[in-house]
Protein backbone atom coordinates (compact mmCIF):
# COMPACT_ATOMS: atom_id res chain seq x y z
CA UNK A 1 0.00 0.00 0.00
CA UNK A 2 1.52 3.66 -1.08
CA UNK A 3 1.84 6.32 0.95
CA UNK A 4 -1.37 8.39 -0.62
CA UNK A 5 -3.25 5.12 0.25
CA UNK A 6 -1.98 5.15 4.24
CA UNK A 7 -2.90 8.59 4.41
CA UNK A 8 -6.39 8.84 2.96
CA UNK A 9 -6.98 5.51 5.33
CA UNK A 10 -5.74 7.71 8.41
CA UNK A 11 -8.12 10.40 7.31
CA UNK A 12 -10.70 8.26 7.02
CA UNK A 13 -10.56 6.97 10.31
CA UNK A 14 -10.24 10.08 12.10
CA UNK A 15 -12.88 11.59 10.36
CA UNK A 16 -15.33 8.43 11.23
CA UNK A 17 -14.15 8.75 15.27
CA UNK A 18 -15.30 12.17 14.97
CA UNK A 19 -18.31 10.91 13.39
CA UNK A 20 -18.98 8.56 15.84
CA UNK A 21 -18.40 10.45 18.45
CA UNK A 22 -21.01 12.71 17.92
CA UNK A 23 -23.45 11.45 15.29
CA UNK A 24 -25.39 9.15 18.41
CA UNK A 25 -25.59 11.71 20.46
CA UNK A 26 -27.25 14.88 18.19
CA UNK A 27 -30.13 13.02 18.00
CA UNK A 28 -31.00 12.80 21.79
CA UNK A 29 -29.07 16.16 22.41
CA UNK A 30 -31.94 17.73 19.91
CA UNK A 31 -34.69 15.87 21.26
CA UNK A 32 -33.76 16.00 25.42
CA UNK A 33 -32.40 19.12 25.46
CA UNK A 34 -33.29 21.72 22.54
CA UNK A 35 -36.93 19.56 22.65
CA UNK A 36 -37.32 18.26 19.09
CA UNK A 37 -40.01 16.29 18.15
CA UNK A 38 -39.66 13.78 15.37
CA UNK A 39 -40.41 15.35 12.52
CA UNK A 40 -37.74 17.89 13.39
CA UNK A 41 -35.35 14.93 13.77
CA UNK A 42 -36.31 14.08 9.95
CA UNK A 43 -35.68 18.07 9.07
CA UNK A 44 -32.56 17.68 10.61
CA UNK A 45 -31.44 14.77 8.91
CA UNK A 46 -32.57 16.40 5.69
CA UNK A 47 -30.54 19.69 5.95
CA UNK A 48 -27.77 17.12 6.92
CA UNK A 49 -28.36 15.30 3.71
CA UNK A 50 -29.91 17.40 1.29
CA UNK A 51 -26.33 19.55 0.04
CA UNK A 52 -25.45 15.96 -0.48
CA UNK A 53 -27.36 15.77 -3.61
CA UNK A 54 -26.15 18.52 -5.10
CA UNK A 55 -22.95 19.09 -4.44
CA UNK A 56 -20.82 16.12 -5.28
CA UNK A 57 -21.42 16.50 -9.01
CA UNK A 58 -19.49 19.85 -8.66
CA UNK A 59 -16.87 18.14 -6.75
CA UNK A 60 -16.98 15.05 -9.07
CA UNK A 61 -16.28 18.01 -11.83
CA UNK A 62 -13.07 19.46 -9.42
CA UNK A 63 -11.74 16.07 -8.66
CA UNK A 64 -10.86 16.02 -12.25
CA UNK A 65 -9.36 19.43 -12.59
CA UNK A 66 -7.70 20.43 -9.12
CA UNK A 67 -5.22 18.75 -6.69
CA UNK A 68 -7.70 16.03 -4.51
CA UNK A 69 -5.65 16.53 -1.74
CA UNK A 70 -6.45 20.20 -1.80
CA UNK A 71 -10.47 19.52 -1.47
CA UNK A 72 -10.18 17.40 1.10
CA UNK A 73 -8.52 19.49 3.27
CA UNK A 74 -11.53 21.89 2.87
CA UNK A 75 -14.44 19.20 3.54
CA UNK A 76 -12.14 18.88 6.64
CA UNK A 77 -12.12 22.62 7.84
CA UNK A 78 -16.05 22.95 7.25
CA UNK A 79 -16.82 19.95 9.08
CA UNK A 80 -15.26 20.21 12.24
CA UNK A 81 -16.15 24.14 12.00
CA UNK A 82 -19.62 22.74 11.44
CA UNK A 83 -19.40 20.20 14.59
CA UNK A 84 -18.36 22.81 16.77
CA UNK A 85 -21.01 25.60 16.00
CA UNK A 86 -23.43 22.53 17.09
CA UNK A 87 -22.17 23.22 20.76
CA UNK A 88 -24.00 26.85 20.90
CA UNK A 89 -26.90 25.94 19.23
CA UNK A 90 -29.61 26.91 20.68
CA UNK A 91 -32.79 25.38 18.57
CA UNK A 92 -33.97 23.52 15.59
CA UNK A 93 -33.46 25.74 12.89
CA UNK A 94 -29.43 26.49 14.14
CA UNK A 95 -29.16 22.80 14.34
CA UNK A 96 -30.31 22.34 11.10
CA UNK A 97 -28.45 25.43 9.58
CA UNK A 98 -25.25 23.77 11.24
CA UNK A 99 -25.94 20.32 9.81
CA UNK A 100 -26.40 21.52 6.14
CA UNK A 101 -22.74 22.59 6.74
CA UNK A 102 -21.89 19.50 7.64
CA UNK A 103 -23.90 17.93 4.77
CA UNK A 104 -21.35 20.59 2.15
CA UNK A 105 -18.32 19.16 4.24
CA UNK A 106 -19.24 15.43 3.44
CA UNK A 107 -19.58 16.23 -0.48
CA UNK A 108 -15.87 17.40 0.07
CA UNK A 109 -14.88 14.49 2.18
CA UNK A 110 -16.07 11.28 0.82
CA UNK A 111 -15.68 11.80 -3.03
CA UNK A 112 -12.18 13.04 -3.10
CA UNK A 113 -11.07 10.21 -1.07
CA UNK A 114 -12.53 7.64 -3.06
CA UNK A 115 -11.62 9.26 -6.33
CA UNK A 116 -7.74 9.28 -5.11
CA UNK A 117 -7.89 5.52 -4.25
CA UNK A 118 -9.35 5.06 -7.67
CA UNK A 119 -6.46 6.66 -8.96
CA UNK A 120 -3.89 4.77 -6.52
CA UNK A 121 -5.32 1.27 -7.69
CA UNK A 122 -5.55 -0.91 -10.32
CA UNK A 123 -8.61 -2.66 -11.59
CA UNK A 124 -7.91 -5.30 -9.46
CA UNK A 125 -6.69 -3.94 -6.54
CA UNK A 126 -9.67 -0.85 -6.57
CA UNK A 127 -12.71 -3.21 -4.60
CA UNK A 128 -9.72 -4.21 -1.86
CA UNK A 129 -9.03 -0.81 -1.58
CA UNK A 130 -11.82 0.88 -1.14
CA UNK A 131 -13.27 -1.37 1.08
CA UNK A 132 -10.23 -1.31 3.59
CA UNK A 133 -10.27 2.93 3.56
CA UNK A 134 -14.39 2.46 4.44
CA UNK A 135 -12.90 0.11 7.15
CA UNK A 136 -10.79 2.40 8.35
CA UNK A 137 -13.87 4.78 8.42
CA UNK A 138 -16.01 2.21 10.01
CA UNK A 139 -13.32 1.78 12.69
CA UNK A 140 -13.35 5.60 13.57
CA UNK A 141 -17.47 5.54 13.81
CA UNK A 142 -17.20 2.03 16.04
CA UNK A 143 -14.16 3.64 18.06
CA UNK A 144 -16.38 7.03 18.39
CA UNK A 145 -18.82 5.17 20.35
CA UNK A 146 -16.73 3.90 22.93
CA UNK A 147 -14.50 7.04 23.18
CA UNK A 148 -18.08 9.09 23.68
CA UNK A 149 -19.19 6.42 26.77
CA UNK A 150 -16.12 7.36 28.40
CA UNK A 151 -16.18 11.17 27.93
CA UNK A 152 -20.41 11.10 29.06
CA UNK A 153 -19.92 8.28 32.00
CA UNK A 154 -16.39 8.87 33.30
CA UNK A 155 -15.48 12.63 32.79
CA UNK A 156 -19.56 13.30 33.59
CA UNK A 157 -19.09 16.31 30.55
CA UNK A 158 -21.81 17.62 28.66
CA UNK A 159 -23.06 17.05 25.06
CA UNK A 160 -22.50 20.79 24.08
CA UNK A 161 -18.36 19.92 25.26
CA UNK A 162 -18.18 16.75 23.28
CA UNK A 163 -19.36 18.44 20.39
CA UNK A 164 -16.41 20.92 20.70
CA UNK A 165 -14.10 17.69 21.55
CA UNK A 166 -15.34 16.07 18.53
CA UNK A 167 -14.87 18.94 16.59
CA UNK A 168 -11.16 19.31 17.88
CA UNK A 169 -10.41 15.78 16.91
CA UNK A 170 -11.96 16.23 13.15
CA UNK A 171 -9.43 19.24 12.79
CA UNK A 172 -6.79 17.04 13.15
CA UNK A 173 -7.37 15.53 9.83
CA UNK A 174 -6.72 18.99 7.98
CA UNK A 175 -3.19 18.01 8.35
CA UNK A 176 -3.09 14.52 6.78
CA UNK A 177 -5.34 15.96 3.62
CA UNK A 178 -2.20 18.57 3.41
CA UNK A 179 0.20 15.19 3.19
CA UNK A 180 -1.80 13.43 0.51
CA UNK A 181 -2.16 16.54 -1.31
CA UNK A 182 1.64 16.49 -2.10
CA UNK A 183 1.62 13.25 -3.38
CA UNK A 184 -2.46 13.85 -5.28
CA UNK A 185 -1.34 14.26 -9.20
CA UNK A 186 -3.55 15.56 -11.19
CA UNK A 187 -3.68 13.52 -14.64
CA UNK A 188 -5.42 14.73 -16.81
CA UNK A 189 -7.58 18.32 -17.73
CA UNK A 190 -11.13 18.31 -18.97
CA UNK A 191 -13.51 21.22 -19.69
CA UNK A 192 -16.26 21.39 -17.24
CA UNK A 193 -19.48 19.30 -18.52
CA UNK A 194 -22.52 17.35 -17.43
CA UNK A 195 -22.73 15.07 -19.77
CA UNK A 196 -20.99 11.60 -18.32
CA UNK A 197 -23.41 12.11 -15.24
CA UNK A 198 -25.71 10.89 -17.86
CA UNK A 199 -23.23 7.81 -17.55
CA UNK A 200 -25.67 6.56 -14.46
CA UNK A 201 -28.60 6.39 -16.05
CA UNK A 202 -27.38 3.26 -17.74
CA UNK A 203 -27.19 1.62 -13.94
CA UNK A 204 -31.06 1.90 -12.71
CA UNK A 205 -31.06 -1.53 -10.97
CA UNK A 206 -27.81 -0.13 -8.80
CA UNK A 207 -29.73 2.83 -8.57
CA UNK A 208 -33.10 1.65 -6.57
CA UNK A 209 -31.03 -0.76 -4.34
CA UNK A 210 -28.76 2.32 -3.56
CA UNK A 211 -31.75 4.64 -2.88
CA UNK A 212 -33.12 2.14 -0.43
CA UNK A 213 -30.25 1.51 1.20
CA UNK A 214 -29.32 4.74 1.57
CA UNK A 215 -32.66 5.70 2.69
CA UNK A 216 -32.31 3.44 5.27
CA UNK A 217 -28.94 4.26 6.81
CA UNK A 218 -29.83 7.47 6.70
CA UNK A 219 -33.00 7.26 9.16
CA UNK A 220 -30.54 4.57 11.49
CA UNK A 221 -28.13 7.53 11.77
CA UNK A 222 -30.77 10.40 12.34
CA UNK A 223 -34.04 9.05 13.81
CA UNK A 224 -32.98 5.66 15.47
CA UNK A 225 -30.97 6.86 18.26
CA UNK A 226 -33.77 9.09 19.40
CA UNK A 227 -36.74 5.69 18.86
CA UNK A 228 -33.84 4.05 20.73
CA UNK A 229 -33.98 6.41 23.79
CA UNK A 230 -37.69 6.37 23.93
CA UNK A 231 -37.73 2.21 23.79
CA UNK A 232 -35.81 2.98 27.42
CA UNK A 233 -32.08 2.91 26.11
CA UNK A 234 -29.74 5.17 28.06
CA UNK A 235 -27.06 7.04 26.16
CA UNK A 236 -24.28 4.63 27.53
CA UNK A 237 -26.86 1.49 25.78
CA UNK A 238 -27.03 3.18 22.55
CA UNK A 239 -22.93 3.86 22.04
CA UNK A 240 -22.06 0.35 22.65
CA UNK A 241 -25.54 -0.59 20.54
CA UNK A 242 -23.60 1.53 17.98
CA UNK A 243 -20.34 0.11 18.55
CA UNK A 244 -22.07 -3.50 17.85
CA UNK A 245 -23.30 -2.07 14.95
CA UNK A 246 -19.13 -0.72 13.45
CA UNK A 247 -18.83 -4.21 14.70
CA UNK A 248 -20.43 -5.68 12.15
CA UNK A 249 -19.29 -3.27 9.19
CA UNK A 250 -15.78 -3.50 10.14
CA UNK A 251 -16.26 -7.43 9.27
CA UNK A 252 -17.89 -6.94 5.97
CA UNK A 253 -15.96 -4.78 4.83
CA UNK A 254 -12.90 -6.97 5.58
CA UNK A 255 -14.54 -9.82 3.69
CA UNK A 256 -15.74 -7.86 0.75
CA UNK A 257 -13.10 -9.07 -1.53
CA UNK A 258 -14.49 -12.41 -1.02
CA UNK A 259 -17.98 -11.36 -1.52
CA UNK A 260 -17.11 -9.36 -4.88
CA UNK A 261 -16.78 -12.83 -6.49
CA UNK A 262 -20.49 -13.12 -6.32
CA UNK A 263 -21.38 -9.99 -6.22
CA UNK A 264 -25.47 -9.80 -7.15
CA UNK A 265 -25.74 -12.94 -4.28
CA UNK A 266 -24.25 -10.37 -1.87
CA UNK A 267 -26.46 -7.54 -2.28
CA UNK A 268 -29.66 -9.57 -2.11
CA UNK A 269 -28.46 -11.09 1.02
CA UNK A 270 -27.86 -7.65 1.95
CA UNK A 271 -30.90 -6.09 1.08
CA UNK A 272 -32.11 -8.56 2.99
CA UNK A 273 -30.05 -8.30 6.40
CA UNK A 274 -30.99 -4.61 6.14
CA UNK A 275 -35.07 -5.95 5.97
CA UNK A 276 -34.71 -8.12 8.43
CA UNK A 277 -33.14 -5.45 10.84
CA UNK A 278 -35.55 -3.23 10.56
CA UNK A 279 -38.27 -5.56 11.04
CA UNK A 280 -36.69 -6.58 14.29
CA UNK A 281 -36.51 -3.17 15.30
CA UNK A 282 -39.73 -2.46 14.92
CA UNK A 283 -40.95 -5.29 17.65
CA UNK A 284 -37.72 -4.58 20.10
CA UNK A 285 -37.91 -4.32 23.32
CA UNK A 286 -34.12 -5.20 24.86
CA UNK A 287 -30.48 -4.31 24.01
CA UNK A 288 -29.97 -7.78 22.72
CA UNK A 289 -32.66 -7.39 20.38
CA UNK A 290 -31.85 -3.87 19.39
CA UNK A 291 -27.76 -5.55 19.17
CA UNK A 292 -29.25 -8.07 16.56
CA UNK A 293 -31.19 -5.51 14.84
CA UNK A 294 -28.20 -3.22 13.79
CA UNK A 295 -25.36 -6.13 13.43
CA UNK A 296 -27.76 -7.35 10.45
CA UNK A 297 -28.12 -3.55 9.08
CA UNK A 298 -24.40 -2.94 9.97
CA UNK A 299 -23.65 -5.79 7.38
CA UNK A 300 -25.96 -5.03 4.81
CA UNK A 301 -25.12 -1.18 4.91
CA UNK A 302 -21.25 -1.75 4.57
CA UNK A 303 -21.15 -4.11 1.54
CA UNK A 304 -23.35 -2.01 -0.48
CA UNK A 305 -20.75 0.67 -0.96
CA UNK A 306 -17.74 -0.92 -2.35
CA UNK A 307 -19.42 -3.39 -4.79
CA UNK A 308 -21.72 -0.96 -6.39
CA UNK A 309 -19.38 1.52 -7.05
CA UNK A 310 -17.20 -1.00 -8.21
CA UNK A 311 -20.29 -2.32 -10.86
CA UNK A 312 -20.44 1.01 -12.21
CA UNK A 313 -16.24 2.36 -11.96
CA UNK A 314 -16.10 -0.91 -14.11
CA UNK A 315 -18.54 0.00 -16.94
CA UNK A 316 -17.70 3.42 -17.15
CA UNK A 317 -13.98 5.05 -18.35
CA UNK A 318 -11.71 5.67 -15.94
CA UNK A 319 -10.88 9.44 -17.52
CA UNK A 320 -14.29 10.83 -16.13
CA UNK A 321 -14.11 8.58 -12.83
CA UNK A 322 -14.02 11.82 -10.79
CA UNK A 323 -17.53 12.95 -13.00
CA UNK A 324 -18.36 9.58 -11.87
CA UNK A 325 -17.75 9.43 -8.38
CA UNK A 326 -19.52 12.45 -7.72
CA UNK A 327 -23.04 11.08 -9.87
CA UNK A 328 -22.74 8.23 -7.97
CA UNK A 329 -21.69 9.91 -4.40
CA UNK A 330 -25.42 12.06 -5.32
CA UNK A 331 -27.61 9.13 -5.60
CA UNK A 332 -26.33 8.82 -2.08
CA UNK A 333 -27.76 11.93 -1.05
CA UNK A 334 -30.85 11.91 -2.84
CA UNK A 335 -31.47 8.02 -0.22
CA UNK A 336 -30.40 9.70 2.71
CA UNK A 337 -32.34 12.74 2.14
CA UNK A 338 -35.46 10.67 1.69
CA UNK A 339 -34.84 8.82 4.67
CA UNK A 340 -34.95 10.79 7.20
CA UNK A 341 -37.97 12.95 6.05
CA UNK A 342 -40.21 10.09 5.59
CA UNK A 343 -39.02 8.43 8.41
CA UNK A 344 -39.21 11.64 10.46
CA UNK A 345 -43.28 12.39 9.33
CA UNK A 346 -43.95 8.37 9.18
CA UNK A 347 -42.73 8.03 12.93
CA UNK A 348 -44.74 11.60 13.87
CA UNK A 349 -48.30 10.23 12.58
CA UNK A 350 -48.08 6.67 12.84
CA UNK A 351 -45.81 5.97 16.57
CA UNK A 352 -41.99 5.56 16.76
CA UNK A 353 -41.95 2.04 15.13
CA UNK A 354 -43.87 2.41 12.04
CA UNK A 355 -40.71 3.60 9.72
CA UNK A 356 -38.81 0.38 10.84
CA UNK A 357 -42.15 -1.51 9.11
CA UNK A 358 -42.65 0.59 6.00
CA UNK A 359 -39.16 0.77 5.00
CA UNK A 360 -38.97 -3.59 5.70
CA UNK A 361 -41.68 -4.23 3.21
CA UNK A 362 -40.00 -1.56 0.89
CA UNK A 363 -36.89 -3.50 1.28
CA UNK A 364 -38.83 -6.73 0.58
CA UNK A 365 -40.07 -5.17 -2.75
CA UNK A 366 -36.59 -4.15 -3.81
CA UNK A 367 -34.96 -7.46 -2.86
CA UNK A 368 -37.75 -8.94 -5.61
CA UNK A 369 -36.36 -6.76 -7.95
CA UNK A 370 -32.95 -7.60 -7.36
CA UNK A 371 -33.53 -11.09 -8.00
CA UNK A 372 -34.94 -10.66 -11.25
CA UNK A 373 -32.30 -8.30 -12.30
CA UNK A 374 -29.86 -9.94 -10.60
CA UNK A 375 -27.18 -10.13 -13.58
CA UNK A 376 -26.84 -6.60 -14.37
CA UNK A 377 -25.49 -6.31 -10.73
CA UNK A 378 -22.35 -7.76 -11.66
CA UNK A 379 -19.11 -5.82 -12.70
CA UNK A 380 -17.63 -6.49 -15.93
CA UNK A 381 -14.82 -7.86 -14.37
CA UNK A 382 -16.37 -10.55 -13.15
CA UNK A 383 -18.71 -11.13 -16.32
CA UNK A 384 -15.90 -11.23 -18.52
CA UNK A 385 -14.40 -14.21 -16.35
Amino acid sequence: MNRALVLVNITGLIIGISYGLHSPILPIFAKNIIGASYSELGFIGLANFIPYMFIPIFVGILLDKFNNGYILAIGAAINSTSIYLLSIAQSVPEIMGFRIMTGIAHAFFWPPCQSIISKESSEQTRVRNISWFTMFFVMGFMIGPLLGTVFLESLDITYRILFQITAFILASAIIFSLLISRKSVTNHHERFSFLSIKEMKRFPEVIILLIFCTSSFGIILTIYPAFLNDSGMSDTDILLLYFAFGISRVISLALAGKFSRKTSQTLIAATIAVSVGLAISAVSDSIIMFAVALVLMGFGFSIFFPLTLEIILSKTSKKISGKIIGAYETVFGIGWAIGPTLGGSIAQSFGNQSPYLVFCVIGIAVTVLALKYRKKLEPDRIQNI
